[in-house]
């Protein structure tokens, strides 16, 4: 008579618990013979939790030879600056600086519908994500003043997400007309 070890049940219990556990399981497949297996199982690593301001750095840079028709694409660029794994996902929310760290006019918008919904992004530490902007640095919109620049010269960007805030440079620094209105992807690993 065949008794039947309940192996897969096990496995699912021990998956579930923490550390690493070794069970010994005794299988009766005859009355004559035994058959014995030690298994060992490590559960899969904890979720990382979400980044905060305080575990990155980052910068906002031009992207060479984006310019064209008035536009021009910027790269955000978040690195895990932490000794722990955290995640990113999305748009965060952004809000463009003067040189003194005054806030200007900012609007961050998803660059494709339907685009706000994201993947996590899990950075490591040293682990980047990066996220591309495209706005008019010369074109005013409607009541922003011409000729001349569209709005004050945007020299920092103070991006907010998990509770916290990172300000980066905005290298060049740039102007972004349409009152800061940015169209942005979602955050995707470098």
């Amino acid at each position: 008579m065949k008794r039947l070890a309940v192996l897969p049940l096990l496995l699912g219990l021990l998956a579930g618990c923490g550390g690493t556990k070794t069970l010994t399981v005794t299988q009766t497949v005859t009355k004559t013979t035994t058959v014995t297996r030690t298994i060992t199982t490590t559960p899969a690593p904890s979720a990382a939790p979400a980044c905060s301001g305080g575990d990155l750095s980052g910068s906002f840079a031009e992207i060479p030879g984006s310019a064209g028709a008035g536009q021009i694409s910027y790269a955000l660029t978040l690195t895990n600056a932490s000794s722990t794994a955290c995640f990113v996902s999305g748009i965060p929310q952004l809000q463009l600086l003067d040189a003194q760290g005054g806030a200007l006019s900012t609007s961050a918008t998803a660059a494709q519908p339907g685009q706000a919904t994201a993947a996590k992004v899990v950075l490591q530490q040293g682990a980047s994500a990066t996220a591309e902007a495209r706005f008019s640095p010369d074109v005013p919109g409607p009541g922003e003043q011409h000729p001349g620049a569209c709005e004050p010269t945007a020299h920092q960007l103070r991006v907010t997400l998990g509770g916290g805030s990172v300000t980066v440079p905005v290298s060049p620094p740039t102007p972004v007309c349409e009152q800061g209105q940015l169209r942005m992807s979602v955050l995707a690993a470098a």
